[in-house]
């Protein structure tokens, strides 16, 4: 498949990803899935040898695994227009979010950022600035939003099928950290829960900014204020490895975010629920092509992930890949979250103009309202739930 107009695939630049990463590869798989953009370059690693070293894993020529990202961005530049990087995916953790993008963006470059945005919000205000000022698509990460019937009950959630939502309920439930692996060198904890990469929070800056920006995707409600409590159980560790808040909405309704990476035998239990005036809905990601409709005195509706069926609407059936019956999942969400920023890039590659905050796929002012739900949790269990303002004036609508 090309892009259109292009008439050519996406060429993809990586950062981070190197030996022993997670999310790089999911990446690259997710950006290449659909046959619109092939990875041709990468910094995966701060050490050259390591870079090269992995670039072989990647299948890209020894003389574009850069040494640094800073190298990559200006050999790349100099290429001829069609040879160079298009896009620059950042895989690194977290306190390198900022700096990546910052100089992609400064290079000309598209931007696919994993989540949380960057380090802080002060580097996430930055950023959106340096976004709207630059003709570049900046897409988030926050994956869980590609999948058909999450984009199916947002459809139906807009277009009053619910009635008005009252209540959101969002968990994010692993259990993976419930020893200190830290200590071990684990990579994955390591990082994860150290202040000096990850940030202010641990589990609710990793797993807790999925679980409320799903909320927001789905229902658009507008936040108001939140209350928070975070606490880390495991002795010694630096950064929260559960959490939960609550959240008044703007309309009223209220809303409930609990986080973990402590439960025995969890796993990566994303969950929702949400209640209408009308009906409620629940979806889990663990079982991610099945939602439950319920309406008082009528039996529940399961809605499979079917793009032939006459439930599906536009959203969720423009989600879908294959027929009813065969799983559809993580990689194929992520990848939708590509697809659409694929779809503005052509839009600017062919000299057209680009939405900027009513995107289908998170966007810049996503990533700083993901940034400011975690400052305010984390201020707000500093002071022992206080009640802080959450709504951002960057917040989507």
């Amino acid at each position: 498949m090309t892009n259109g107009p292009l008439n050519r695939k996406f060429k993809m630049g990586l950062v981070g990803g190197g030996q022993g990463s997670f999310i790089g590869r999911v990446h690259s798989i997710a950006a290449c899935l659909d046959n619109r953009a092939t990875l041709v370059a990468g910094a995966f690693s701060s050490n050259p040898e390591r870079s090269k070293a992995s670039a072989v894993d990647y299948d890209v020529c020894s003389d574009r695994a850069y040494g640094s990202y800073q190298e990559m961005f200006a050999a790349e530049a100099k290429k001829p227009k069609g040879e160079r990087i298009d896009f620059v995916s950042v895989t690194t953790p977290n306190h390198m979010h900022f700096d990546v993008a910052k100089a992609a963006l400064e290079a000309g470059f598209h931007v696919v950022c994993d989540k949380p945005m960057t380090f802080d919000l002060a580097q996430a205000e930055e950023l959106a600035k340096l976004v709207d000022s630059s003709k570049s698509v900046f897409a988030l990460t926050h994956n869980y939003t590609g999948y058909p019937l999450v984009r199916q009950a947002r459809e139906m959630i807009q277009s009053g099928e619910l009635g008005e939502i009252q209540a959101i309920r969002v968990q994010y439930i692993q259990g993976w950290l419930r020893t200190r692996l830290e200590s071990q060198d684990q990579k994955q904890a390591a990082w994860r829960t150290d202040p000096k990469q990850s940030g202010a929070a641990g589990c609710f800056g990793d797993i807790a900014t999925h679980a409320y920006n799903l909320g927001r995707y789905m229902t658009g409600l507008l936040p108001a204020e939140i209350s928070c409590h975070l606490k880390a159980f495991e002795p010694g560790r630096k950064l929260d490895d559960y959490g939960t808040a609550v959240i008044k909405y703007q309309n009223g309704a209220l809303g409930t975010v609990t986080a973990s990476q402590i439960s025995h035998g969890r796993e990566n239990d994303v969950a929702i629920e949400i209640d209408g005036t009308k009906a409620s809905l629940s979806w889990r990601q663990e079982d991610p092509n099945a939602m439950i409709v319920r309406q008082n005195g009528q039996p529940h509706r399961i809605y499979t992930r079917d793009p032939n069926a006459p439930h599906m609407n536009a959203s969720g059936r423009g989600a879908c890949r294959l027929p009813s019956g065969h799983p559809e999942a993580f990689f194929e969400a992520f990848a939708n979250i590509y697809c659409a920023a694929f779809d503005a890039m052509i839009e600017v590659e062919t000299g057209k103009s680009i939405e900027r905050r009513d995107t289908l796929y998170p966007n810049v002012h996503d990533g700083v309202e993901g940034m400011f739900f975690i400052q305010q949790c984390v201020e707000s269990s500093a002071k022992n739930g206080a009640w802080l303002p959450l709504h951002h004036p960057r917040c989507r609508s």
